[in-house]
C-alpha cells in the first residue's frame, strides 16, 4: 500500500503511522483528508464503528482495505483510491 500510495498519488503526502486522536492511523494524508486503513482478522465494521466516528469527526474520509486485497490486488486498491479522491 506505502508504495502504491507513494507512486500513483504522491499529491497527496502520504504519512504512514499517522496520530489523529488517540489513534493511529495505518496512512493517512492531512493535504486530502483521507486515513487508509490496512485490515487483518482482527478487524469488523462493529469492532471498529467507534474508532472510524472519531477519526470522521474530525473531518477525514476513511477507506479501509483486507490485508487479503492490498496483497493480492493491489491494482483494484488503486482503482477504488482514485474512484475515492475524484
Amino acid at each position: 500500500m506505502w508504495r502504491l500510495l507513494k507512486t500513483h498519488f504522491p499529491e497527496g503526502c502520504f504519512r504512514r503511522q499517522v496520530p489523529i486522536r488517540h489513534f493511529i492511523a495505518d496512512c493517512a494524508s492531512h493535504r486530502l483528508r483521507l486515513v487508509i486503513e490496512i485490515d487483518g482478522g482482527q478487524h469488523s465494521p462493529k469492532a471498529d464503528a467507534a474508532r472510524t466516528r472519531m477519526i470522521e469527526a474530525e473531518g477525514y474520509r476513511m477507506i479501509r482495505f483486507w490485508n487479503n486485497d492490498v496483497l493480492n490486488n493491489a491494482h483494484g486498491c488503486m482503482i477504488q483510491l482514485q474512484e475515492a479522491l475524484q
